[in-house]
């Protein structure tokens, strides 16, 4: 993450340039959060006082897969509102992608992308590292819309200039955990979806995202013919996918052990160089699945007087049979706070921050998706702030 360390730091809100810092927020634990909007994006820029200083840096849940406009905010933040910089790790490149004509869309754009593609079929590819595999679908398939989903943001900005270099248009990337986003795609839509060399998580299956509920994601999404894949180098991983893939009502799964492909990614040629083995679990979907049916909404009817709110705030979880609610930490600015939080399933969390006024509240620049665990969870925390408001 790009930081710096400054002697002294002055905030006030200032427009310069493409960039705006507009607020602070300031938090328990002498930390701010400063609100910040660079081309298309918004982000936190984080200030944390420790002895002789300031570190300031990104916010990692804001963090904008285009790095480069962070580390461009951080360097003007820098010159406007600093003095003695101690040390510094920030390291800008001409070649980081800022602009918004890179492969990079966040989740509604995607979502919409999905629904008005032209294209005559659409892959999905979950984890797809140093993106090898998919861009050879992508140059193979012209007439295929594939869709990258990556949790590590590094991975999008090296990808996205890979396609960009190739002239690739038929290639979206987003930052998201697939296993929520996939529970948002149309039914009988998608032609594969590919989940190679995943983390095999044999100390926490439950972290896998081969999980029944996602056994049932992929039937739901595929098209009746469409195709699963999974490739991995762990035989545990390849049998517990089979097992859930099994539970389905219907089952059509061919197995192979070290089967050559026309590409590989990095990680089997390191594993091949080990001489370990290879496993492909591949299920054919035979199923006409129910169109989906929407969730709901994650919205505040009213705002707050958040005086109460403030005052009663902890660090605590609420946990029910199928879903939780944590709050993390406030943070204040003139008359509103926002509240950090992580809620939802408990095997594919979302972490978000909630703006709350008198004149209403709003899940602040990342917004959830709507799944049903993340539905149960928003309805929790409206309780929650009824009952601290009133007590």
């Amino acid at each position: 993450m790009p930081n710096f360390i400054a002697k002294n730091v002055n905030f006030t809100p200032k427009d310069c340039d493409d960039i705006s810092f507009l607020w602070e927020a300031r938090g328990r634990q002498g930390v701010s959060l400063i609100y910040t909007k660079s081309s298309s994006e918004e982000f936190f820029i984080t200030l944390k006082k420790r002895e002789g200083g300031w570190v300031v840096k990104g916010e990692k849940l804001t963090k904008p897969a285009k790095i480069g406009l962070l580390q461009n905010a951080l360097v003007k933040f820098k010159e406007l509102y600093c003095d003695q910089i101690l040390s510094e790790a920030i390291a800008v490149k001409n070649t980081r992608l800022t602009q918004k004509d890179s492969a990079i869309f966040d989740v509604s754009e995607l979502l919409e992308n999905l629904k008005q593609s032209e294209f005559e079929s659409k892959f999905i590819e979950i984890g797809f590292g140093s993106g090898r595999h998919l861009l050879f679908q992508a140059e193979n398939n012209p007439n295929t819309l594939v869709v990258g989903i990556e949790v590590y943001k590094p991975s999008l900005e090296q990808v996205a200039k890979l396609a960009k270099a190739k002239n690739l248009n038929n290639v979206i990337l987003v930052n998201c955990d697939a296993r929520l986003l996939l529970s948002l795609v149309e039914s009988n839509f998608i032609d594969k979806i590919f989940l190679h060399f995943p983390v095999p998580w044999d100390d926490a299956p439950h972290r896998r995202v081969a999980s029944a509920k996602f056994a049932l994601e992929c039937e739901r999404t595929l098209k009746v013919g469409g195709k699963f894949e999974l490739r991995t180098d762990s035989r545990e991983y390849a049998d517990f996918t089979l097992a859930q893939i099994l539970n389905l009502s219907d089952a059509d799964v061919r197995i192979y052990k070290n089967r050559d492909l026309k590409i590989s990614s990095k990680y089997e040629d390191r594993w091949k160089r080990h001489q370990k083995d290879i496993y492909d679990v591949i299920f054919t979907c035979e199923k006409q699945s129910e169109p989906r049916v929407g969730q709901g909404e994650l919205k505040f009817e009213n705002g707050y007087d958040t005086s109460n709110i403030a005052a009663k705030f902890s660090n605590q979880t609420i946990k029910e049979d199928d879903f939780f609610l944590h709050l993390e930490e406030k943070y204040e600015k003139d008359g509103e706070i926002l509240i950090r939080t992580a809620f939802g399933a408990f095997n594919a969390p979302e972490h978000c921050y909630v703006l709350l006024g008198e004149k209403g509240a709003e899940y602040f620049i990342k917004k959830p998706l709507v799944t049903a665990e993340n539905l149960k969870a928003h309805l929790a925390l409206k309780e929650y702030l009824a009952d601290a408001k009133n007590n």
